[in-house]
């Protein structure tokens, strides 16, 4: 007999490809983003000048190097959205994978930007977003577009 509370219903266990992807998601935003707006409100609040700080850290666009108080802001904001979609995937909840699946798209696109930062972003969020496809494609074949046409 089945009790409405229990967990052992088909539709809402997760598979262990979103919980890994979900467990690399949390790392990157607790840890690298995270980490990143946490020094940044210290470095902040201390009054270490931005050009001290920009001398430890190097990256190929200038204008990230200038500002790199505000880029350790907008971390937050990143680490706060990939921490979000990591619970929702956790949780097998719809509006988790595709907040993740858009975190995942948009961290491959704006790595290049970060070099050589974005080598570990581009690494995790790499792996999370195989992992996740996987877990919602699994070994589906790609369906022929002329033969449903022609159905």
């Amino acid at each position: 007999m089945s009790n409405r509370w229990s967990r052992s219903d088909k539709a809402t266990s997760v598979s262990y490809k979103y919980r890994f992807a979900a467990a690399l998601l949390m790392v990157q935003g607790l840890f690298m983003e995270g980490g990143v707006f946490v020094a940044g409100v210290v470095l902040w609040a201390l009054g270490i000048e931005q050009s001290v700080v920009g001398m430890r850290f190097q990256f190929i666009v200038p204008f990230f190097q200038e500002h790199l108080y505000l880029l350790m802001m907008m971390s937050g904001v990143f680490g706060a959205m990939r921490i979000i979609g990591a619970v929702g995937l956790a949780r097998n909840r719809e509006w988790g994978f595709s907040l993740s699946l858009i975190n995942c798209v948009v961290t491959l696109a704006l790595m290049i930007f970060l070099l050589p930062a974005g080598i570990a972003d581009g690494v995790l969020s790499g792996t999370a977003l195989v992992l996740i496809l996987l877990g919602r494609h699994g070994s589906s074949p790609i369906r022929n577009m002329a033969s449903d046409q022609a159905q």
